[in-house]
């Protein structure tokens, strides 16, 4: 199969008229499927949706308006994982002469979520054949390198206006399930166990998810991924936080979307957005200008 560049954006950043220190990142949400991703899987399109993270974009449809810039995947996550490595793959899921590349899988990669998905528990592979090299360098330029070098450039921009960088990467997650650390809770605030931000802003952003009256998780069962530990660098004042959401709270059981239930927690990311921003290195709170 011939793998091409379409015309069309597979990212979008958007940016307020006022910047603030705050980036939103958003890279499992994409809806697009190009015609080569549909014709090289041997599963249908409804099976490739299971990956996304099902409009959790609405979520932060606000958040260019409370003052931060918005990078999102608007191609599907089918096409490449922007929140894992490029090294992070089971060798079993390429051909054999990309297989050295990929040496030293870990639990999600070998269940076939790797930086490009391969398979699903339930339906097996999910691509006719094993990736090859042009499948896969045309997946990584077309969307997750171009995603991380915005990603990159957003947060030196806001780092040099503002003296510092805050990141934000939305997700959405299935209900943590009986018997695994975190179950019952709504929301799950990953740091890196401290790694990627200070406890100011961690403190902060647990606060405002806990005024949402659900139970909130740090760290377990999801630390943060390839997103926030690459670009999240405290020592040169740039802060990386994950948030996954649990998707029952805003979407129905046929995985569409609540409006009502959309927007309340629209607002309150909205909210979240605008504390964070405040938060300074030290744990101070700059006042809002109409204080």
């Amino acid at each position: 199969m011939s793998f091409h560049v379409p015309s069309s954006a597979a990212i979008a950043i958007d940016r307020p008229a006022m910047p603030g220190p705050v980036v939103v990142s958003v890279s499992h949400a994409g809806r697009i499927y190009p015609p080569e991703i549909l014709a090289a899987a041997r599963v249908d399109r409804s099976t490739l949706e299971r990956l996304e993270d099902s409009w959790c974009d609405l979520i932060a449809a606000k958040a260019v308006e409370a003052g931060a810039t918005r990078v999102q995947a608007l191609w599907a996550r089918a096409v490449a994982d922007c929140n894992r490595g490029e090294g992070q793959m089971a060798p079993t899921e390429v051909v054999p002469s990309l297989r050295p590349r990929f040496s030293a899988p870990g639990r999600k990669e070998r269940a076939g979520l790797g930086v490009v998905p391969t398979r699903l528990a339930d339906c097996g592979s999910l691509w006719k054949r094993p990736i090859d090299g042009p499948q896969l360098d045309w997946r990584l330029d077309t969307l997750h390198r171009p995603f991380h070098r915005a990603l990159a450039a957003e947060l030196a921009v806001a780092q040099r206006l503002f003296g510092r960088a805050i990141l934000i990467d939305l997700h959405s997650m299935p209900p943590i399930p009986r018997g695994q650390p975190g179950h019952g809770a709504g929301i799950v605030i990953g740091d890196r166990f401290g790694g990627t931000a200070d406890e100011a802003l961690i403190k902060s952003i647990i606060d405002e998810a806990e005024g949402l009256g659900v139970p909130v998780s740090r760290n377990q069962p999801y630390a943060g991924g390839h997103i926030v530990r690459t670009h999240g660098k405290p020592m040169d004042a740039i802060q990386a936080v994950q948030i996954e959401i649990d998707r029952s709270l805003y979407l129905h059981p046929d995985r569409t979307p609540d409006p009502e239930r959309v927007a309340a927690l629209r607002d309150w990311f909205s909210g979240l957005v605008e504390t964070a921003g405040r938060i300074c290195p030290a744990g101070d709170v700059l006042p809002l200008a109409a204080e």
